[in-house]
């Protein structure tokens, strides 16, 4: 699937949670949504229950040359879940084979910003970064800890996220809420292509 190279700094979020999670108002993408218009970017959000809707859905995100992909859902090590639905790594990494060209693609998902998922996805994906908790996080951090990032972030620059202020951010914000953080991007001195840089927070 190959997309345009002229993309836009804008987030397209799509989210995916279980029953329970609905019944507790636990929308965490759209709560994020919601925040980014407040600040004046454009944002497009779509609560999806199947892999089927998921697939549907991505096809909007390549029409809209959105360069930051947002997804919120469960997952595990070796999967992701929609409501109904498991779409495990490798198949997701076949579902965005040249999908994520010159994007990035963050994560909200307990265990899925893995080793695993960045050997799937980045060889053939284009991604420039995949970002995402290290180890389970609560709903509330995580809608304030992501609205956090991307606010600030386009702040210091509307147009664009150079991977050394991400990654100043993401480890300033994973200080403030205790969520250590894992980030791999692209690499050259790696054989695999990619690196995987731990945003911890300090002992102090």
């Amino acid at each position: 699937m190959a997309v345009s190279s002229r993309t836009h700094p804008d987030v397209f979020i799509i989210e995916s949670l279980r029953f329970d999670d609905e019944r507790k108002k636990r929308s965490e993408g759209e709560i994020i949504s919601r925040i980014l218009a407040l600040s004046g970017k454009n944002c497009e959000y779509y609560y999806v229950r199947t892999k089927k809707e998921f697939l549907e859905v991505l096809k909007f995100f390549d029409a809209s040359n959105y360069r930051y992909l947002h997804i919120s859902c469960h997952a595990n090590d070796s999967s992701m879940a929609t409501t109904l639905d498991d779409i495990s790594f490798d198949e997701f990494g076949e579902i965005f084979n040249g999908r994520l060209s010159d994007r990035r693609l963050f994560v909200s998902a307990c265990s899925m910003a893995s080793q695993k998922l960045a050997d799937a996805l980045m060889p053939h994906s284009g991604c420039y970064s995949v970002m995402g908790p290290a180890e389970d996080i609560l709903f509330s951090d995580a809608a304030i800890l992501w609205a956090s990032l991307y606010h600030v972030m386009f702040r210091v620059d509307s147009e664009a996220m150079k991977r050394k202020v991400l990654r100043e951010k993401a480890l300033t914000l994973a200080n403030v809420f205790g969520v250590p953080l894992n980030l791999f991007v692209q690499s050259e001195d790696s054989k695999s292509g990619h690196k995987l840089i731990e945003l911890s927070p300090s002992a102090d």
